[in-house]
């Protein structure tokens, strides 16, 4: 045990913490992993950084120097901003429960700055760009129940803001649509989505062509034989439709949703009801979703905001 760079005190207050943030604060067994993993490259840091085991008193003596140090290390070692700046929210978590167990200041710890990075925003298309994939969509196969299933999922997507998880998992029962679905997303939350007269037309067009029973229970798009369509195919379809319309890689399923959130919110759409559409827990990540210029974003501000 000599050899360890973690004393077994260090190494139980890392299990008790980890353990109260699965148990009490209900976090998922992968990001306690992710926590245990960055709290354990940083004990490894500082004992090297000392000459000696990583205890829990180590913990209350770090300086801001050594942080300094630590991020530096990591950063010479080619981690990411955004990976270092997650392993320093880690180490502060772990650090600020220890001392309020133990008794000591944090602030050396707390007080550190995490690295600045830019944050990787979706990529909406233009209007005229989703249109033209919408169309290039029913284009894409010579066999017309395919082409018209092809046309339906990217105006599903695109027209009702769905995941393509979402749109692929609706069943032959919503068939033909009515006025609103039902949408189950993510953390099983259910939320209202309007449908627009585009989707429910090319939604009805593919069912009267599709050569497979629909029925209410089984998967409404459907794959060549018969099976529910898998997203890859989606996927592939895409890529040949911005191939040929000379689109960026960006351009994927995902970034209908993206754009159907721009595009709303720069007719004049509230940012609150988009983020109920879209079935956002957080306002914040709707607003990553949507790119309009910064007049528009003014000009929203100042509705919600008026001065008096």
């Amino acid at each position: 045990m000599s050899h360890t760079p973690v004393s077994e005190g260090a190494a139980q207050a890392l299990e008790d913490w980890l353990a109260g943030l699965t148990g009490a604060q209900g976090r998922s067994a992968k990001t306690a992993e992710a926590y245990q993993a960055d709290v354990l490259g940083f004990m490894a840091f500082l004992a090297s950084h000392r000459g000696g085991p990583a205890d829990t008193a180590a913990f209350a003596e770090l300086r801001l120097s050594d942080m300094r140090a630590w991020m530096a290390h990591e950063r010479a070692r080619g981690l990411s901003a955004r990976s270092l700046a997650r392993a320093l929210s880690s180490v502060k978590g772990f650090v600020r429960w220890l001392a309020e167990r133990d008794g000591f200041d944090p602030t050396a710890v707390l007080s550190v700055r995490g690295p600045s990075f830019q944050a990787k925003l979706p990529r909406p298309l233009a209007e005229e760009a989703a249109r033209a994939v919408i169309a290039g969509a029913g284009t894409q196969s010579e066999e017309p129940w395919i082409a018209a299933r092809d046309a339906a999922v990217v105006t599903v997507l695109y027209g009702m803001g769905l995941r393509i998880s979402e749109a692929l998992g609706l069943k032959g029962s919503e068939a033909p649509f009515p006025d609103v679905l039902r949408i189950r997303g993510k953390g099983d939350k259910e939320r209202i989505v309007p449908v627009i007269p585009a989707a429910r037309i090319a939604v009805t067009r593919y069912v009267e062509l599709c050569p497979h029973d629909l029925t209410p229970d089984r998967p409404l798009f459907r794959g060549v034989r018969g099976g529910a369509l898998n997203p890859r195919l989606v996927q592939r379809m895409m890529q040949s439709v911005r191939a040929q319309l000379g689109l960026p890689g960006s351009a994927t399923p995902h970034a209908l949703r993206h754009s159907f959130a721009t595009h709303l919110l720069a007719a004049g759409g509230d940012l609150r009801a988009i983020q109920d559409l879209l079935g956002h827990a957080s306002l914040s990540t709707t607003q990553a979703y949507t790119a309009v210029d910064t007049s528009r974003l003014m000009e929203i501000y100042r509705s919600a905001h008026p001065r008096s």
